[in-house]
């Protein structure tokens, strides 16, 4: 119930969906002779959309998300487990092209290979299965074990798990899978936005890991203004950081971390 409901109100949530309903109750206001109610709802989908694509709005609303969280200032000595958090991959796509797609969270996954070789003997686990339920496609733990096989990691290295849709379940279905020995850590890979819920988790579930953000989307103290170049990036921007602030404030209501903001 939870992940359905999750996915049905974003579907409205969303910036661009915002924008969308205000122009069309804008245009219900005009055809029901409520002019004035009809120009305020134009105005506020024009002001809306100005702001996510062509201003900063976005940097500053993700900024402090990828400020939370750090790599350590010094790096594990032993490492036993590399996890990465699914949602690199472009599953639909991937399965129709019979390729390994990465999409702009690749990093993850780009970023736990060279983690593989810079700790030879730690295994990577891969979590992820289809957090789309519109639109389903190929799991990234199976397309994650085509592209590390394909790049030359031992299969004996690697473990997959491809049931979990959201962070919670990833918690929840690796817990088992984290076995390593005294003294090691777990890396933790994700993108930065999504370690403050991801280390939240984590804790919650007793699970000891070390984040090793990655997959930036802004410089660390962005400042507001207009941002003319990219306004399909900075729309896109802005949608994840407010998905991010609400799953934040949906995990902590239903107790799924013990902090609003979780910090180091």
């Amino acid at each position: 119930m939870f992940f359905m409901l999750s996915k049905v109100l974003w579907l409205v949530a969303q910036p661009l969906s915002l924008v969308f309903l205000l122009i069309l109750a804008g245009i219900l206001a005009y055809w029901r002779n409520w002019r004035r109610l009809g120009a305020g709802l134009s105005l506020g989908a024009l002001v809306l959309l100005g702001l996510f694509a062509f201003t900063t709005l976005g940097a500053l609303l993700i900024a402090p998300l990828e400020n939370r969280f750090a790599r350590p200032a010094t790096a594990p000595d032993d490492v036993g487990v590399i996890l990465v958090l699914g949602g690199g991959f472009g599953g639909v796509v991937s399965l129709a092209r019979g390729n390994e797609e990465l999409r702009d969270s690749g990093d993850r996954f780009v970023e736990a290979l060279y983690l593989a070789n810079r700790y030879p003997n730690a295994k990577i686990v891969v979590t992820g299965g289809v957090g789309n339920p519109f639109q389903p496609g190929e799991t990234d733990a199976d397309i994650a074990r085509r592209f590390y096989q394909r790049l030359g990691v031992p299969a004996d290295r690697l473990v997959f798990e491809g049931e979990s849709r959201n962070t919670a379940e990833n918690v929840e279905f690796t817990k088992s899978l984290l076995e390593v020995a005294p003294g090691q850590s777990v890396l933790l890979v994700t993108s930065a936005f999504h370690m403050p819920r991801s280390m939240g988790i984590f804790r919650q579930a007793g699970v000891d890991v070390v984040p090793w953000p990655v997959d930036y989307r802004a410089v660390p103290e962005p400042g507001f203004g207009l941002e003319l170049a990219e306004p399909s990036f900075n729309v896109n921007t802005a949608s994840v950081a407010i998905k991010e602030w609400i799953g934040l404030l949906a995990y902590y209501w239903s107790g799924r971390t013990d902090a609003l903001f979780p910090a180091p």
